[in-house]
C-alpha cells in the first residue's frame, strides 16, 4: 500500500506524522476517493517527488481522478497565489480588476464536484490563501457537505504537506 511506503520513507522523529497518515486513511467521514485524491492534490502541491511517487504507487483513483487531483494543484497553485496577493494588498482596486485566468477546470473537473472542492480546498490549506478557502468551503456548505468532513481534508493537507516537507528537507540534507 502506498500509504505505507509513505510511512517508511519518514524518519523516526516523525513518528507522529505517520500515525496521522495512517490514522487518516481510515478516517469514515470521506470517501476513498476523497481521501486519496486529498493526499495526491496535496503532495503535489508541495511538490515532494518522494511523497508523490509513494502516494501513486498503488493509488487505487481512476485515471480520471487522479488526473483531476493533480490539476486541483495546479489551477490552486495559481489561483492561491493570485488571490492570496489581492487580500494581503492595502490597495482594494486590484479586488475589483477582473483575474483574467482560466480555471474552466474547477467547473468540470472530471470527477464528483464536491470530491474536487474538497481538493482545491485542502492545496488552498497549504497555499495561505484564505480567499480561495472562503470560496470552496461555501461551495462545499451549498452542497451540504458537513463541517467535520470539511476539517477531515484539513487533517490530511496538513499531514501529507508535513509529510511531504520532511521528506524535502531530508533529501536536502543528504546531498
Amino acid at each position: 500500500m502506498s500509504v505505507e511506503t509513505l510511512c517508511d520513507a519518514l524518519p523516526p522523529y516523525a513518528a507522529d506524522i505517520r500515525v496521522n497518515l495512517s490514522a487518516l486513511m481510515n478516517e469514515p467521514l470521506l470517501t476513498e476517493q476523497q481521501k486519496w485524491g486529498c493526499c495526491i492534490a496535496c503532495a503535489y502541491a508541495v511538490g515532494s517527488a518522494t511523497a508523490i511517487k509513494a502516494l501513486q504507487d498503488g493509488c487505487p483513483l481512476s485515471d480520471e481522478a487522479l488526473t483531476s487531483a493533480k490539476a486541483a494543484a495546479g489551477v490552486m497553485a495559481m489561483n492561491n497565489v493570485y488571490y492570496r496577493t489581492i487580500s494581503l494588498m492595502k490597495s482594494r482596486e486590484y479586488a475589483t480588476i477582473p483575474a483574467k485566468l482560466h480555471m474552466n477546470i474547477i467547473a468540470n473537473p472530471g470527477v464528483d464536484k464536491n470530491d474536487f472542492e474538497l481538493w482545491c480546498m485542502a492545496v488552498s490549506a497549504i497555499n495561505g490563501c484564505g480567499v480561495c478557502l472562503d470560496s470552496h468551503e461555501e461551495e462545499l456548505r451549498k452542497r451540504g457537505v458537513p463541517t467535520p468532513s470539511i476539517s477531515a481534508a484539513f487533517r490530511i493537507a496538513a499531514v501529507v504537506n508535513a509529510a511531504s516537507r520532511i521528506l524535502i528537507a531530508e533529501d536536502a540534507a543528504k546531498t
